[in-house]
């Protein structure tokens, strides 16, 4: 087909040549002669149609090649990085070793559809290789190491987890290395050692990415200035959700102590319901009062039960659901911050030392030559020595250069994943409002029986008039 249309496939083609390639496709579909002849006893808008199939790849092939297009945008909504891998991480119910136990995790991979076992330590691994591959990307925090750990704190580190790989498998260029690749399908024993192994002399990104060498064109003018202004903003919205999802904390804390206390509201009813000792006509007269109440609190020590259920409930829907979208997002923020830090201290760093070596080198070059011919090896020495610190200090600019564009594409990727913070909100919002209702429902359950606590009889007669 590019033959009959005299096309190189290296070459862009036409808008009138692909729909006739395109004519020529479904002509070779349909066991047809195709070429140029066949099309001409054709009017163009009764071309044939071929079929294309799943054009999802297509879809995906496109998207890529505007993202190479324009290296200097993130190119990602929220739904497209979710849409980039789905992990799961859950507690293997037995630990696991002879003497010394210990517990795995079972991480499924929706895009391979496979699952792996794997214990903490093979995290950290895969924590430290990830570091030394990618050290100018926001890689999440590991949460931390616990002797003689609870349970609650087992399955609190296995929900961070799993929002650890969530984050790395939603990450453009994290998601497919072949790092992750191997952390989430390699079914091998001694994985810890074989993973260092394996990737013990893998450079660094800087070393291997094509954007490398002109990255300086990638960096804008004002980068710099931007960079600060958005490390500000972001390190300021960092405070003000770590202050939201310890209120998040706080309110869940509460619900739970609501929960506990209605439940023991309805149990100090049911003692009351189930007093045994009698009342005599002594003790109440003509009262009935007593024994209607004690039907009363018999009834209603199930609504306040329903009541407490509801409030436990609501701890475990907001802990899993709003909770831990707060704590995704906190995840981000958290990683940018340390991304920022690693930068100040590393790329920075190393360059101004470098700098400051070669500015002293300099200073001795030029006394040495004062000081006349009889130091001429000294001098010959430092040139040299100054010569291989201009490369060094050249590839620290290339490198610079390129940390920073990185730390743009990084800040570009925290703001798309902003979407988070709405979820959050969403998700507490409904969540308040399911059991709020729940809640109305079960207090107006008990309305009618609180209504009939004492009788019509007993209530005391309006005042005479003195008339």
């Amino acid at each position: 087909i590019y033959d009959c249309l005299n096309v190189r496939k290296d070459n862009d083609i036409s808008r009138e040549k692909l729909y006739k390639a395109l004519a020529l496709a479904a002509l070779a579909q349909q066991g047809k002669t195709y070429n140029l002849e066949a099309l001409d006893v054709i009017d163009s808008s009764d071309y044939p149609k071929p079929s294309l199939g799943d054009l999802s790849d297509l879809k995906q092939l496109n998207l890529r090649l505007q993202r190479e297009k324009t290296p200097t945008l993130l190119n990602y909504t929220y739904r497209e990085l979710e849409d980039l891998n789905s992990v799961n991480v859950e507690i293997v119910p037995e630990k696991k070793g002879l003497f010394l136990k210990h517990v795995e995790y079972t991480v499924y991979n929706e895009r391979t559809k496979s699952t792996v076992c794997r214990r903490y330590s093979d995290f950290c691994t895969l924590h430290e290789v990830l570091l030394q591959r990618f050290p100018y990307r926001a890689i999440p925090r590991l949460p931390p190491k616990k002797l003689a750990a609870t349970r609650e704190f087992l399955e609190a580190r296995c929900r961070a987890l799993r929002r650890y790989l969530v984050l790395i498998c939603r990450h453009p260029v994290l998601h497919d290395s072949e790092i992750v690749v191997y952390f989430l399908t390699a079914g091998v024993s001694d994985f810890q050692n074989k993973m260092k192994d394996k990737f013990r002399n893998l450079p660094d990104e800087f070393v291997t990415s094509p954007l490398a060498g002109k990255s300086k064109d990638l960096v804008p003018m004002d980068t710099q200035v931007s960079f600060n202004e958005s490390k500000e903003l972001l390190r300021n919205v960092l405070g003000s959700v770590t202050k939201l999802r310890e209120m998040t904390e706080n309110i869940i804390m509460r619900s739970g102590v609501d929960a506990r206390e209605w439940q023991q509201f309805g149990s100090e009813l049911s003692n009351l319901a189930n007093e045994s000792h009698a009342s005599s006509a002594w003790a109440c007269g003509n009262s009935q009062t007593w024994n209607q109440l004690k039907g009363v609190f018999r009834s209603l020590t199930g609504y306040f039960n329903e009541v407490a259920d509801i409030g436990m409930n609501q701890i475990q829907g907001t802990e899993e659901g709003s909770f831990q979208t707060f704590n995704l997002f906190m995840d981000v923020l958290t990683s940018y911050k340390d991304l920022c830090d690693r930068l100040e201290k590393g790329v920075v760093k190393d360059h101004q030392s470098a700098l400051q070596k070669m500015s002293s080198m300099k200073k001795r070059q030029i006394s040495a030559q004062a000081k006349g011919h009889e130091v001429g090896n000294t001098v010959d020495q430092l040139e040299s020595r100054i010569i291989e610190q201009e490369s060094e200090i050249s590839n620290m600019e290339i490198r610079n250069y390129y940390s920073l564009h990185c730390a743009h594409m990084e800040t570009q990727l925290i703001h798309a994943n902003m979407e988070l913070f709405a979820l959050s909100f969403q998700e507490l919002i409904s969540q308040q409002v399911k059991n709020h209702k729940e809640k109305l429902t079960a207090w107006e359950k008990m309305i009618p029986i609180v209504g009939n606590m004492i009788s019509q009889d007993n209530l005391p007669s309006p005042p005479t008039s003195p008339h």
